[in-house]
């Protein structure tokens, strides 16, 4: 993506500091919204992006192996189809490339603001404006805000003692130190989740010594990933209505049985755990090794995995798995919960994201100067179908709280979540209202509706889990399916929601 089409912090003209819209974040959900303004005509927004790029999360990750694990003709958006996806399932790079091809595409360059992230938000009451405070001190005002800033953004970093001690290098996969080379190295991993089973067979080839440190045995389903043939992509090309349909055919096949086999205690959910397992145990004949790999949890009650190169890689004979957890790290690697020590030149923590679906992204206060933070504590956040909080008007959420999915593409959320958003900033600025908020009754009801619901998932089986908050209720996921979502947000209600004119 040309940079220069876009504007840095630095170079941002002082009276562009007001719009009717504001979009907070450049990622698929971000990129999303401005193409759907623009397509419902409203043209007067900016995108800040506190990075100097659009991706996030496939701008940020960029580790051996990182690759999504949802087929690629369905992690894309459905208006922009791409008949050129290499393999089934793309690497990070690609899916960059296509989220600048899209920016580049929907003409999304003169509105991006890079390097600019938000501190502080405040709703003037009076005068229906929203005032962000940027990081630089500078205070942009909008009629709507559209937070877009992603739930898998902070790397969640372990803090063990003796870390400054460590003699060596140390990287988060979401961080990763590219000028480290892991040739003939004594590496150790920390993590066995989504990206640890990706890191792991693809830098044990060439490490000396590579220990994984594994917290919790995930349920790893195989993986069918393969280079797509030169024909497929031809026939997508000529005839889009085909691709269309293969699209709708992997989406099917999501929602009637990946969907079922993740959210509920189901016959499909035996299959899969049955399949996980065979993956497992087809791969590792070590019984003791068996052990160690096989979930103490039902299936679904956290994240399903998907890899086939992974427990492969676990049988080589330069890599080995270690249960015990960390106690501390020591000058030369880290020492285990048990008083064992290992010896190591890198150290890397596959640790995961702190969360952020269900808590302020930062400080943000609405109606009255009242604190969001303070409205989602307790039982954390709530919100409106994900998107708006009562008392925080003319604010809305693209992956908020209970919309994130747990077996199909993300983007079957955000693509119906801009659709309604948008709708509601039409009808804002159409009808020169200056505020619209969620009615407190609209969003109480939705919210136990929602959490009687969760009550019947896997996600509330009895395992710990990111997905569950401290007081054990699930404010990440959606317990449903993706098309009944994509529904239930087809058209903005204003008389669901308080007017002030």
């Amino acid at each position: 993506m040309p940079q220069q089409s876009a504007r840095t912090s630095e170079a941002v003209d002082r009276d562009a500091l007001h719009r009717d819209v504001i979009v907070i974040g450049a990622g698929f959900s971000g990129i999303n919204a401005g193409i759907r303004l623009k397509a419902e005509g409203i043209t007067d927004f900016i995108i800040l992006e506190r990075a100097d790029d659009v991706g996030g999360t496939w701008r940020d990750n960029t580790y051996p192996g990182c690759a999504c694990d949802v087929p690629s003709h369905l992690y894309s958006y459905s208006f922009e189809q791409n008949p050129d996806w290499s393999t089934t399932y793309s690497g990070s790079a690609e899916i960059q490339a296509y989220i600048q091809h899209c920016a580049e595409k929907y003409g999304l360059h003169e509105h991006l603001y890079f390097g600019v992230g938000i501190a502080h938000a405040a709703f003037d009451d009076d005068r229906g404006l929203w005032h962000l405070t940027a990081d630089d001190g500078a205070v942009y005002t909008a009629r709507a805000v559209i937070s877009a800033v992603g739930g898998l953004v902070e790397p969640s970093t372990p803090n063990f003692a003796g870390m400054d001690a460590f003699t060596g290098e140390i990287m988060h996969t979401a961080r990763w130190k590219h000028d480290v080379s892991l040739a003939g190295k004594k590496v150790v991993i920390i993590g066995t989740g989504a990206s640890g089973i990706q890191v792991i067979p693809s830098i044990a080839p060439e490490v000396d010594r590579l220990t994984v440190i594994q917290r919790s045995a995930p349920y790893v389903l195989p993986k069918a990933d393969k280079a797509l043939p030169e024909l497929m992509k031809k026939t997508f090309r000529r005839l889009p209505f085909a691709q269309t349909a293969f699209r709708r055919a992997i989406l099917a096949i999501t929602e009637g049985l990946v969907g079922p086999a993740v959210i509920l205690d189901s016959p499909l959910a035996t299959g899969m755990k049955k399949l996980a397992l065979w993956n497992m145990r087809s791969a590792v004949k070590d019984p003791v090794l068996r052990e160690e790999l096989t979930p103490d949890y039902e299936i679904g009650c956290k994240r399903v995995l998907f890899a086939s190169n992974y427990y492969p890689a676990l049988t080589r004979d330069n890599v080995s798995v270690e249960t015990e957890g960390v106690d501390r790290f020591t000058a030369n690697g880290v020492r285990l919960a048990d008083g064992r020590e290992l010896e190591a030149d890198v150290v890397i923590t596959a640790t995961g994201f702190k969360i952020n679906i269900a808590e302020p992204p930062f400080p943000i206060f609405g109606n009255n100067g009242e604190s969001l933070a303070d409205k989602w504590a307790g039982p954390g956040g709530k919100a409106y179908k994900g998107v708006a909080t009562a008392g925080v008007p003319n604010w809305f959420f693209m992956l908020g709280p209970n919309t994130g999915p747990g077996h199909t593409s993300v983007l079957i959320y955000t693509e119906a979540q801009a659709r309604y958003i948008t709708q509601a900033i039409r009808t804002l600025l159409k009808q020169d209202l200056t505020a619209i908020a969620v009615k407190p009754k609209v969003m109480r009801r939705y919210h136990e509706k929602l959490q009687n619901r969760m009550r019947y998932t896997s996600w509330t089986s009895g395992c710990q889990s990111w997905y569950l908050d401290e007081h054990g209720e699930n404010h990440t996921l959606f317990p449903g399916l993706a098309t009944e979502y994509a529904l239930s947000m087809r058209r903005f209600k204003l008389g669901e929601y308080e007017v002030a004119r």
